[in-house]
């Protein structure tokens, strides 16, 4: 098949990557290799896959040097008309949209760059798949749309009316443009609402990576509201396996769908949501502890209190993706942090 995939210089882009190519699919990714984090970790990635995307210009489109059918583009997908043409000429049987601007505490700073790669850079994938008859759009949310919902597990059939910051807004924003354009245009969308991931090539900004750093430094990590949090962390490698089977499996309209008694995951439109996690949370405590013991490091924690923006507790319900894809995610957190931790010491030697 050829595909598409947004974000590929990304952490879970990164991997989809590689797992597809491995595959023997025909790739094209498309980057915009922003500064919101060290843009050399994002060169690493796509060199792991034969793209040596150091200046790199803006529409310039490389191919590897070791994978025959992958090639990469420099773009930013707010070029509107550009994607557009592209995606028209290129004529992709499947489109994953994983590039996004991320960061929750980042959109409390600067959130024009959320409207900006997260709705129109999202507009033009939909308009791209709707004038290239692609076959299934899946995209990235995020379960930080779940907001000041407290009833647990998170369940993708509830409303989810109160993001708590601008980043969860955008993502229920594209929710609902999909939605519209599954609607009118009768595009398969499914969107993914993400549980915290983690594992090898991990974001700089997230906790794991920031702990690891700190404790190998001899620094104190900072532990937020005094460690009693629960977090639904979801290995990447688990996230890419049920990615990889939903892809090539369009979605269609539910037939049980009442437009009396609406739920939120589905519709009489081929459109659906997705929770994608790992459905067992772990404490903060205990996952702190999963990396003291991967490391041989005892963390010094400085406890702080709750972050703007943030949530206590994240639990996903995910028996809808595990029926519908076949798969479900089953690497325990002492696995996953200790691949992490074997990446992170031969990446920095």
């Amino acid at each position: 098949m050829k595909i598409l995939v947004t974000g590929t210089a990304g952490f879970i882009g990164y991997h989809l990557a590689e797992i597809l190519l491995s595959d023997g699919h025909e790739l094209v990714g498309i980057d915009a290799l922003n500064t919101y984090y060290d843009v050399m970790l994002k060169h690493a990635r796509l060199r792991t896959h034969g793209i040596d995307s150091a200046g790199m210009i803006d529409r310039q489109i490389l191919s590897s040097s070791s994978h025959p059918g992958y090639r990469f583009l420099k773009a930013d997908l707010a070029d509107h008309d550009f994607i557009v043409s592209f995606m028209q000429e290129e004529r992709f049987d499947y489109v994953v949209n994983l590039a996004a601007q991320a960061g929750v505490r980042h959109s409390l700073e600067k959130p024009r760059d959320y409207t900006h790669s997260n709705i129109d850079g999202f507009l033009s994938i939909l308009e791209g798949c709707r004038h290239s008859e692609v076959k299934h759009l899946v995209y990235a949310s995020t379960s930080s749309v779940y907001g000041l919902n407290k009833n647990m597990p998170f369940d993708e059939r509830r409303p989810v009316d109160h993001p708590m910051a601008l980043y969860a807004a955008t993502k229920r924003a594209n929710e609902l443009m999909a939605h519209s354009y599954s609607h009118l245009f009768g595009i398969p969308t499914s969107g993914l609402r993400f549980f915290t991931v983690y594992g090898p090539w991990g974001r700089p900004d997230m906790a794991l990576f920031l702990f690891t750093k700190a404790m190998l430094q001899g620094q104190p990590i900072k532990v937020y509201n005094h460690g009693r949090m629960l977090r639904d962390f979801t290995y990447v490698g688990d996230i890419v396996e049920s990615i990889r089977r939903l892809v090539v499996k369009p979605v269609g309209p539910d037939p049980d769908w009442n437009p009396s008694h609406p739920t939120s995951s589905s519709s009489s439109a081929p459109y659906r949501i997705f929770n994608i996690g790992n459905a067992a949370p772990v404490p903060l405590m205990e996952y702190i502890q999963a990396l003291e013991d991967a490391l041989g490091v005892k963390a010094d924690m400085q406890f702080m209190d709750m972050q703007a923006g943030d949530v206590p507790e994240t639990h996903a319900d995910t028996r809808a993706l595990e029926e519908y894809v076949g798969f479900r995610p089953a690497t325990p957190i002492q696995e996953g942090v200790r691949r992490f931790v074997e990446w992170y010491r031969a990446y920095h030697i």
